[in-house]
């Protein structure tokens, strides 16, 4: 059976060289036919509200069985955080891979109640082998610090620190493909 990678798109337009649609479209082609891939739309991305991005994680979620490796890309990945932290789920998630996320509530400009984290959200996480979180150290949209305090919040992550301004990734990623195929394999992911 194929392992299921599940991807969770960014806040914004999603149409074509738009949000995450580049990066999604990189990742599907590079894993090939080894993953069933996933990519659901997630609703008004334009004006996310965290309880219908809920409610759909939700529904793709129940449609898959396995074991699932989770992407989030932006919000997609505070969206996963959060809902890992407070909801409850049957899956086996061999990995999850957090790119470019801001963590809300970290400074004036990045206030959402709707998508802030809980304290300790950290300890209520399920038991996930693998977990990568990546950023660019010059980013424009969502800055560094974001990445440095959920890399405090989770020593346990392996850490993608990635040299330029890069957000939308629309050349992809190769590292994320590599990190991904090394899930099934016996080499040591750091």
């Amino acid at each position: 059976m194929k392992k299921t990678v599940l991807f969770i798109h960014s806040a914004g337009p999603q149409r074509r060289d738009q949000g995450s649609n580049n990066l999604s479209s990189y990742l599907e082609k590079e894993l090939g036919n080894k993953y069933q891939f996933v990519f659901p739309m997630m609703p008004n991305p334009e004006n996310p509200e965290y309880i219908l991005w809920k409610n759909q994680l939700d529904k793709e979620l129940n449609l898959l069985n396995g074991e699932v490796v989770l992407v989030g890309h932006s919000l997609g990945g505070s969206v996963l955080l959060k809902y890992l932290s407070e909801e409850s789920c049957d899956l086996t998630f061999s990995g999850l891979f957090i790119i470019a996320s801001p963590y809300w509530g970290i400074d004036e400009d990045w206030q959402s109640k709707d998508f802030q984290l809980q304290s300790n959200f950290e300890k209520k996480l399920p038991s996930i082998p693998n977990l990568f979180l990546y950023h660019s150290h010059d980013e424009e949209i969502v800055p560094f610090t974001h990445h440095k305090t959920y890399a405090e919040k989770l020593p346990q992550a392996s850490l993608r620190e990635l040299e330029g301004r890069r957000h939308l990734f629309h050349n992809g990623l190769p590292i994320l493909v590599d990190d991904i195929a090394k899930l099934g394999s016996d080499e040591i992911i750091q």
